[in-house]
């Protein structure tokens, strides 16, 4: 059983910058495949970007591509998520998740944390 606390989330002018964190309870989060996803408002939930259990492989969304970065301190069993250049286009309720396997699809991710929101102003 893994809980997920994602924090960070606030409004932002365009070009700015934001690190989101996912704090994780658990003993098996090492195991686990960390993911970052969003939803926007009358959107389907969407990938962000994903990195493995040990940190070594990460994978990104061609919208965040380049301004986005993954990563993971299993030492302090949280993922991060810094954003740069934001757009209001990324602007968004942001969700972290954790899967047994490497992947994108939403439907391999077993556990997800509340969410938080980032708004991005024009």
């Amino acid at each position: 059983q893994v809980q997920l606390v994602e924090s960070g989330g606030r409004l932002v002018q365009a070009g700015g910058s934001l690190r989101l964190s996912c704090a994780a309870s658990g003993r098996t989060f090492r195991r686990y495949t960390m993911g970052w996803f969003r939803q926007a408002p009358g959107k389907e939930r969407e990938f962000v970007a994903t990195i493995t259990e040990g940190g070594r492989l990460t994978y990104y969304s061609d919208s965040v591509k380049g301004r986005f970065t993954i990563s993971r301190d299993n030492a302090k069993i949280t993922v991060y998520l810094q954003m740069n250049s934001l757009k209001p286009e990324d602007t968004a309720v942001y969700y972290c998740a954790a899967s047994p396997l490497v992947g994108t699809s939403t439907g391999l991710y077993d556990y997800w944390g509340q969410g938080t929101q980032v708004t991005v102003s024009s």
